[in-house]
């Protein structure tokens, strides 16, 4: 294969990648979860081969990265339409400190030992398990941390206040998604559906009209409603 067609071939293959991933969207960088990871490797392997292997037609090549690309953008449309679905590609968020407590059975199932917890810790600047309250592993593999109140930057409001009280919810929690109650949430802090519609309720709103809700420190809920679309 002469140097002109390695040129054509690889000015070909980055003209359809480019416009490929400006297709699927920004997510693949800003959420870069495993499949997102694996798929992104695949895709680029693809381009490679079709720019320097010269027993791979270009026409064939180009079928190869439509297909991995087309299944990319119909797996993240399927993702935001159901929650299960995505569960299932993405994992969820899950809890490996709780209340200051390392989960050891948690960190089993991530395959995590406690050297690898600790350098995430440290990424976050944050040198001994005592001082957090909440770590929860992402789905893209990043470790958020609640630091307990005493080891928490003083804000203008506790300075403000004589004797800041202990919120009653470590974090925000996701109730609603997409319209759905995600149980499991609920069972954390020993609540109900009922309790949920009692809330919507007396915000004068049903399930189906919310989009997302989320429980706040205060134990109060965050709605977000579906018309809220209308307004931009």
């Amino acid at each position: 294969m002469s140097m002109i067609e390695v040129f054509a071939r690889a000015v070909g293959a980055f003209v359809v990648l480019f416009l490929l991933t400006r297709m699927m969207g920004r997510k693949q960088v800003s959420e870069l979860t495993f499949f997102n990871y694996v798929t992104g490797i695949s895709i680029g392997a693809i381009a490679g081969t079709l720019t320097v292997d010269p027993s791979l037609k270009f026409s064939t090549g180009l079928v190869s990265l439509l297909t991995w690309c087309g299944l990319t953008v119909l797996v993240a449309f399927i993702d935001l339409k159901s929650k299960t679905f995505r569960k299932i590609t993405q994992g969820e968020p899950v809890i490996v400190i709780k209340q200051g407590k390392v989960l050891e059975h948690t960190l089993k199932k991530l395959r995590l030992d406690m050297d690898e917890l600790q350098a995430l810790l440290r990424t976050k600047d944050v040198f001994s398990i005592q001082e957090v309250d909440y770590g929860i592993m992402e789905t893209n593999g990043e470790l958020t941390v609640l630091l307990k109140k005493t080891k928490q930057p003083l804000t203008r409001e506790d300075a403000a206040t004589a004797e800041p009280k202990q919120p009653q919810i470590p974090i925000p929690f996701q109730i609603i998604s997409n319209g759905e109650i995600i149980e499991e949430n609920l069972q954390q802090f020993n609540l109900s559906k009922d309790w949920v519609h009692q809330q919507l309720a007396q915000s004068g709103a049903t399930l189906s009209d919310v989009f997302y809700a989320e429980l706040q420190q205060d134990g109060s809920l965050y709605i977000d409603k579906r018309e809220d679309q209308l307004l931009h």
